[in-house]
């Protein structure tokens, strides 16, 4: 729809000024919706930003010709005002297929979806589980004096970055690199110095998995592009095929971290859910997962898109080149599409509305069946294993990751109990 002169200006709309400590996600969602359907955000740095804050306008955005996936649309690069040292930056200022527009997209997309298929994920299901396995073994040792474990630090952050890394070829002398670069470039309570330090190193850090992988190739998905490249050098470039390995490291565990950590807090402080469950099958246990994804979905913000004109959504008008942000958190509880006890976690809500967790529209997330298999397995073995799991902290204590786009905490100590026999 062309915009309107009569379409309220930006100096009409409210404007919300989004914690960069992540400290209450939820709270923060529940007002933007409030706000309205669009709403005026500012980021780290003063910078102005829209959201859309409903599940029908995410899914219109994303969809959305008239706007763009390149950063480099985005007024605020274009005058400098996105700084190389915003804590941001490393999440706007990546060149692979999630900001590639058209013909683009689809050219950086397609060595990804032929490589890294469902069937083959389905085959990584036996490692996962022996991997998860060994995790559980560990835990009772990995307990304080009182008896605490963190269990994000021992189940929630290894179980992916071991399945991701070994998917990818990444040699386990890198993982807490690897880790570090990640953990960094998602938070936005971060220094200028440590910004720019962790800028410089992951090039550094793709260039020597590439090199690696080129001189001792593997049965892993970076010496499987490679041979794509190889084959046809048009495909990737070698800034494109460090970005795109650069894209699956970090959204192939990080979404993943949170996931499990996620379901793990909402089962224990949901016992009356969790007691449906227990001893239920795979079936059950991926019902958990999706409830999760739509209830707490790990990604709170994402920068989504950079209109190429402006651009009206609900009566306002959005003016070409501004940042338009889908807030995952806020339309993952939108009423509209979820009904008015959408503020509750249930595992039996019927029918089973579909969610937003992973995206839509031609850049949907290209590894939720991944992230569903690691939490699915996860979630059944954990419970199987400890199924009097209990939680040893005030939920409302619980430290956040310190992130607009992470939604999540930064740890979970729990009291395993005695496991079962």
């Amino acid at each position: 729809m062309t915009a309107q002169s009569t379409a309220p200006s930006a100096d009409e709309t409210p404007v919300i000024t989004l914690d960069p400590t992540g400290a209450d996600h939820m709270g923060e969602a529940a007002r933007l919706r409030a706000a309205g359907p669009v709403v005026r955000v500012v980021l780290p740095g003063g910078l102005r930003a829209w959201a859309v804050t409903t599940h029908e306008l995410v899914g219109r955005l994303v969809r959305d010709e008239r706007v763009s996936k390149d950063w480099r649309d985005w007024t605020a690069v274009k005058t400098g005002e996105l700084t190389d040292d915003n804590p941001i930056v490393g999440m706007i200022k990546v060149t692979n297929m999630v900001t590639a527009n058209g013909a683009a997209h689809h050219r950086l997309r397609r060595p990804v979806t032929r490589t890294f298929t469902s069937r083959r994920v389905q085959t990584l299901a036996p490692s996962i589980a022996a991997t998860t396995a060994e995790l559980l073994d560990a835990l009772p040792g990995h307990a304080g004096p009182d008896g605490v474990v963190d269990l994000r630090a021992h189940l929630s952050v290894p179980l992916p970055m071991r399945v991701i890394c070994a998917l990818l070829g990444v040699p386990g002398g890198q993982r807490a690199r690897l880790r570090h670069l990640v953990d960094t470039i998602f938070r936005t309570d971060t220094t200028p110095e440590q910004v720019v330090a962790v800028q410089a190193d992951i090039p550094r850090f793709l260039g020597e998995l590439i090199e690696l992988r080129t001189r001792e190739p593997g049965d892993d998905l970076t010496s499987a592009l490679i041979a794509t490249r190889a084959q046809d050098p048009e495909s990737l470039s070698d800034g494109e095929l460090a970005g795109t390995l650069w894209v699956l490291l970090t959204a192939g565990h990080e979404t993943t971290i949170g996931l499990i950590t996620n379901a793990v807090r909402a089962l224990l402080t949901h016992p009356d859910q969790l007691a449906t469950v227990l001893g239920g099958d795979e079936a059950a246990w991926s019902g958990v997962v999706e409830e999760v994804l739509r209830w707490d979905p790990p990604i709170g913000n994402f920068l989504a898109r950079y209109p190429l004109e402006d651009i009206e959504y609900a009566g306002v008008t959005i003016p070409a080149g501004d940042a338009i942000m889908a807030p995952y958190t806020a339309v993952a509880r939108d009423p509209q599409q979820h009904g008015p006890d959408a503020d509750l976690f249930d595992l039996a809500r019927e029918p089973r509305a579909k969610h937003l967790a992973f995206g839509d529209g031609p850049h949907v997330c290209l590894g939720p069946h991944l992230a569903r298999l690691e939490t699915r397995i996860a979630l059944q073995a954990l419970f199987e294993r400890y199924p009097r799991l209990e939680l040893a902290a005030d939920p409302a204590d619980l430290p956040p990751v310190a992130s607009l786009f992470t939604n999540s905490v930064s740890s979970l100590p729990v009291r395993l109990g005695p496991a079962a026999s």
